[in-house]
């Protein structure tokens, strides 16, 4: 077993889902790259060997048993003094339960909203309220056209998509309303961000249905012939840009480039 050599202490942390591949993966390695310390979560460990990083492996398509296992893994370390900024990226998403709406199944939905919806809401009322007070957070959860364009097929994606940015929106709107609890962080913002297409695990999977499973094929295909498909690289960069932003808006939306 290599020993790898021990990092300085960082002041700033980051909690970031679906580190295994794709975005999630390059935002974990492009903030590690820039001296954060970052806690990743995924079912599969993304094999980052860096001294900064701890992974926890869980299923966020289980909401209850997710949130229990980030609470024991990440919940003191979100409490320590010496973060100065805390950033949360809610990257990872589920496309399942495809298909016209009356033939969709009901447990299938509840796995697609647990990772698209409820442990992305819940992630940000956990960080907020377990990071220091002095402490800036910056939040980001990664839309896609489909929170406001309705495409056939894709019902449960749209909808949860569309759920999480209202999420962002309300929560951006209690932080100055008299729902906002004393000892919330105050320097707190969070984005709504659409990265486009990119060539990821999601998109592959996608483009290897066929057209009855997923009528949107065709044209991730055609992307991907005519090279459309950003990097993973590209997208990440802008959302550390704006992880390490030092004032903005309460809530955000913003789309890549």
């Amino acid at each position: 077993m290599v020993q790898l050599p021990e990092a300085p202490a960082s002041d700033r942390l980051a909690l970031v889902t679906g580190t295994s591949t794709g975005i999630g993966a390059a935002v974990a390695k492009q903030l590690l790259a820039r001296g954060w310390e970052v806690a990743g979560v995924a079912r599969r460990n993304p094999g980052i060997e860096d001294a900064r990083y701890r992974h926890l492996a869980a299923d966020l398509q289980d909401a209850p048993a997710a949130a229990a296992s980030i609470e024991r893994a990440f919940g003191a370390l979100l409490g320590e003094r010496r973060w100065r900024r805390i950033g949360l990226v809610n990257n990872a998403a589920s496309a399942a339960a495809t298909g016209p709406v009356q033939r969709l199944d009901a447990a299938e939905l509840v796995r697609v909203y647990s990772v698209n919806v409820a442990i992305p809401l819940w992630l940000m009322g956990f960080v907020a309220r377990n990071s220091p007070r002095e402490a800036a957070i910056r939040i980001v959860n990664l839309s896609s056209g489909a929170a406001v364009r309705a495409a056939p097929g894709l019902a449960a994606y749209c909808s949860s998509k569309a759920a999480l940015r209202m999420a962002g929106m309300v929560f951006g709107a209690e932080l100055d309303s008299p729902l906002r609890p004393a000892d919330t962080p105050a320097d707190l913002s969070i984005l709504s961000y659409s990265p486009g297409v990119v060539d990821t695990e999601m998109q592959v999977a996608s483009r290897s249905m066929s057209a009855e499973e997923f009528p949107w094929g065709r044209m991730f295909k055609d992307f991907a012939a005519l090279g459309l498909l950003a990097a993973p690289d590209l997208p990440a960069a802008e959302v550390v840009e704006f992880l390490e932003l030092e004032a903005s808006a309460r809530f955000v939306e913003r789309k890549r480039g």
